[in-house]
C-alpha cells in the first residue's frame, strides 16, 4: 500500500480493550507519550504487554501500527522500499514511516528478536531528533507530536545474542510489567472467559506452580494469556486436566518428564 492512500483510521482501536493496571504504568505511559519520549516494555511472555498498548492507543485515539519484530526483519521492512506496480516503480511505506507520517504509534513487539542492524534505523526517532531518514529518497522524516515509539522485549530470554545493546536501551523510558497479583489474575481471566470464579483460582494457583519451576525445567511457566486458553476449553466444556494439558502443559514443554510433572501438578487442584 502507498504511503498515500495509507488509511490511518483503519487502524484505530474504537472499542475499548480491557485491561487492568497492575501498578502506574498508564500515568507513566501518558506522562512519556506528552513529553513525546519513547517506551520500552519489559516484561515476561503473555503478561499483557500487547494488551497495554491496545488499551492505551485506545485512551489517545491515536492509530496502532505493531510490528511483530523477527530474525529475518530488515531495515526496508520497517521503512518501505520501492515496489512495481502497474509497470510503475512505487515507493511503499514501512509501518515505521507510516506511522511517522500520520502520527500513530508503532509498536515493535519482542525487539530482541530483530537484527542488531535494523535496530540502529529506530535511534534518529528514539532521541531529541524524533527524525526518520529515508536514504532511498533522500528524505528525512520529522515525526509529528502525535508520534509515538515504543517496543518490547522479554528480559527472562536475554543472552549474549540477544539482547538490547545500551545504545539502544538508554533512549527509551523503561515500563516493567509482570503476572498480575493472583486475585487480580483470577479477575481477569474470569472477565475474558466467564468462567466460575472457583475454577479461575485453580488455574491461577496452578500457574504459580508452574513458575516456580522456572529455571528448573521450564524456561517460563505459564503465563495469564495460557490460562485465557485453558479457561475458554472449561468454559466450552472440555475437562480442565485436558485443558490445562493442552493449552498450558504441552504449551511450555515437550520434555516428557517435566509435562508428567505439570500434569501431576493439575491434577492435584483439579
Amino acid at each position: 500500500m502507498n504511503a498515500r492512500v495509507f488509511k490511518p483510521e483503519a487502524y484505530l482501536i474504537e472499542q475499548q480493550p480491557y485491561y487492568e493496571p497492575i501498578s502506574s504504568e498508564i500515568e507513566l505511559f501518558e506522562a512519556a507519550y506528552h513529553n513525546q519520549l519513547p517506551l520500552l516494555l519489559k516484561g515476561p511472555t503473555g503478561c499483557g504487554k500487547t494488551r497495554f498498548m491496545e488499551h492505551m492507543a485506545w485512551r489517545l485515539q491515536r492509530p496502532l501500527i505493531t510490528v511483530s519484530c523477527h530474525d529475518d526483519l530488515t531495515a526496508s521492512d520497517l521503512v518501505g522500499r520501492f515496489l512495481v506496480s502497474g509497470g510503475d516503480t512505487v515507493w511503499v511505506d514501512g509501518p515505521l514511516a507510516r506511522a511517522v507520517r500520520h502520527g500513530g504509534i508503532c509498536y515493535l513487539d519482542e525487539i530482541v528478536e530483530a537484527r542488531k542492524d535494523t535496530t540502529v534505523v529506530i535511534h534518529p526517532l528514539a532521541d531529541d531528533r524524533r527524525v526518520l531518514p529515508i536514504e532511498k529518497l533522500g528524505e528525512i522524516l520529522v515525526s509529528p507530536a502525535e508520534f509515538c515509539l515504543a517496543m518490547s522485549y522479554n528480559p527472562g530470554y536475554q543472552s549474549v545474542l540477544k539482547d538490547l545493546k545500551q545504545s539502544t536501551r538508554q533512549r527509551f523510558v523503561a515500563l516493567e510489567f509482570d503476572y498480575p497479583s493472583p486475585n487480580l489474575e483470577a479477575k481477569i481471566i474470569g472477565n475474558e472467559t466467564q468462567i466460575d470464579a472457583a475454577v479461575a483460582d485453580k488455574l491461577v494457583k496452578f500457574a504459580h506452580m508452574t513458575r516456580h519451576l522456572k529455571g528448573n525445567g521450564l524456561e517460563e511457566g505459564a503465563s495469564t494469556r495460557l490460562l485465557v486458553h485453558a479457561a475458554k476449553l472449561i468454559v466450552s466444556g472440555v475437562n480442565p486436566n485436558l485443558a490445562c494439558r493442552s493449552a498450558i502443559a504441552q504449551a511450555l514443554t515437550d520434555d516428557s518428564e517435566m509435562l508428567l510433572a505439570i500434569n501431576e501438578l493439575s491434577v492435584s487442584l483439579f
